[in-house]
């Protein structure tokens, strides 16, 4: 038995460097070597194929969402949101049917004056002692030109609507000094707060009602 094995697969070789649609129309080709045949090109098409999905996971260390809203209708006040966990699913051969989800920590909100975190922190706008994280998780991805569009879920302070953002990546990949493959991704969009049920009684022309959202996200292969 060990033997015939030996032999199919050593057949099956030997079809496979002759070409595969000259093999499969020869009249003398036997049905088991054929099995054996389809069964070779199955096994190396198979890592080909898993090949076209890659799993990829932000490094928080560099992955940051980042916001800026109108004060007063003087200037605006930016901040961050830091502890993002993003896992992206990217399919090379369809860019189309990658998905992607995404965790922040609302919790983490730096806009670089403590007294201000603080209140934000507060009920009366984020209440992360409720809601202390957001979420993303997309439900389409489309081409536009060199760039992306990702429709997806936003929840934020316990609402969710859906957003739209505008992707630029994935960029070229790059092999750190640990072996690690990493890509990048840059997103923006704008939400409306009140959308959201963020400080619903602060006039727009004390705190703007749009708020513009750059996302950055530096990914790791898994």
């Amino acid at each position: 038995m060990l033997a015939e094995a030996s032999y199919l697969m050593d057949v099956c070789a030997s079809l496979i460097r002759i070409g595969l649609e000259e093999t499969l129309n020869r009249k003398e080709l036997q049905p088991v070597k054929r099995l054996a045949f389809v069964a070779g090109v199955l096994a190396l098409a198979a890592p080909v194929a898993l090949a076209q999905n890659t799993t990829w996971v932000s490094d928080p260390n560099h992955s940051e969402v980042d916001f800026a809203i109108s004060h007063i209708s003087v200037s605006k006040v930016h901040g961050r949101f830091g502890n993002v966990n993003a896992t992206i699913q990217l399919n090379g051969a369809d860019i189309t049917k990658s998905t992607v989800q995404v965790t922040i920590g609302v919790d983490t909100i730096d806009t670089g004056v403590q007294a201000r975190d603080n209140d934000l922190k507060g009920a009366g706008y984020f209440d992360v002692a409720s809601f202390p994280t957001a979420t993303f998780t997309s439900t389409s991805v489309t081409k536009n030109g060199n760039n992306l569009s990702v429709t997806g879920n936003l929840t934020l302070h316990g609402v969710t609507k859906p957003v739209v953002l505008a992707v630029e990546g994935p960029t070229a990949q790059v092999t750190d000094q640990r072996g690690r493959v990493h890509c990048g991704f840059s997103a923006a969009a704008t939400i409306d707060r009140t959308d959201f049920g963020i400080a619903p009684k602060a006039p727009a022309a004390v705190l703007g009602d749009e708020v513009k959202l750059t996302i950055e996200v530096d990914a790791v292969k898994q």
